[in-house]
């Protein structure tokens, strides 16, 4: 099953998806009130029965008609785990992989949708592109036994990154991530949320990135560190989740910070994930000094 955050002018609201008929179908209510309950009909194996959670709101419009949204409402948070992928550790950092994952959390206003412009930050030279894959939280308290119970589903995010800001903390101090990671406008998230019943090994799955056209990574999730599983239970651990968080999983080698092929105003963004989809942004502007 697909769900989208979708607005037609008015308020934003909730509709499930037909990717093959080109169709989104309004749902009733906002995510608290059946993202838990559609999390564990699908944790259950009801996977089949769990339209049966949710109650339409109208009929099927065209998919083109409506804007997609972040999957995510201003309500929740977003967290990312970052250093996740060896290869793009040790390629684009030089680094290796830390003891243990790291997390921190981004700004809810950094998000935009499946199809929205990436703002180009006016602080930042060297603007960065990271494909990742994106876990929707539905149901709480997570248990530390059964982490993946409590994923309604995952989606494509892309984790723009300014990355001379992120250098630009003091000595001692470390990497400034808030002002890296959380310029305004410029994180795309969607183009919706695919339950987990469609991943029943997992998702393992490929991810890629393309700037007009040119492939600049191209992993699997398979290659993380750390699964979701592992990476849903240590957020939880320190910063409980609530149903409709969302949390960025760490990206695969091929970054500007390695390649010094940072973004520019005018290209085409593509990031997209097999059997999840693709988000496309185009980034603006850069604003005059």
């Amino acid at each position: 099953m697909k769900l989208a955050r979708c607005s037609d002018g008015g308020a934003p609201f909730w509709a499930v998806v037909n990717a093959e008929a080109r169709t989104v179908t309004p749902i009733v209510g906002s995510f608290a009130d059946w993202g838990p309950a559609l999390t564990r009909a699908i944790a259950a194996g009801q996977g089949g029965a769990a339209h049966s959670v949710l109650t339409p709101g109208g009929d099927a419009r065209p998919l083109d008609s409506v804007r997609l949204l972040p999957p995510i409402e201003p309500v929740n948070r977003v967290v990312v785990a970052g250093a996740n992928y060896a290869k793009h550790l040790a390629d684009d950092f030089g680094l290796k992989s830390p003891p243990q994952p790291i997390a921190f959390l981004k700004a809810y206003g950094a998000l935009i949708g499946a199809n929205d412009p990436i703002r180009y930050p006016p602080l930042t030279n060297e603007l960065d592109h990271e494909v990742e894959l994106v876990v929707i939280v539905g149901e709480v308290p997570v248990d530390p036994e059964d982490p993946l119970a409590s994923v309604l589903g995952y989606a494509v995010g892309n984790d723009v990154s300014a990355r001379d800001l992120q250098r630009s903390g003091p000595a001692g101090i470390g990497m400034d991530l808030f002002a890296a990671k959380s310029q305004d406008r410029s994180t795309g998230v969607g183009p919706w949320i695919v339950t987990r019943d469609e991943f029943p090994e997992g998702p393992k799955l490929r991810l890629t990135l393309k700037v007009n056209g040119e492939t600049r990574q191209d992993g699997i999730t398979g290659e993380m560190t750390w699964n979701v599983a592992q990476l849903v239970k240590f957020v939880e651990e320190r910063s409980s989740f609530a149903p409709g968080d969302i949390l960025f999983t760490g990206s695969p080698a091929g970054v500007g910070q390695g390649t010094g092929r940072f973004l520019n105003p005018g290209d085409v963004v593509e990031a997209g994930i097999e059997g999840i989809g693709t988000i496309t942004n185009v980034v603006g502007p850069k604003p005059a000094v």
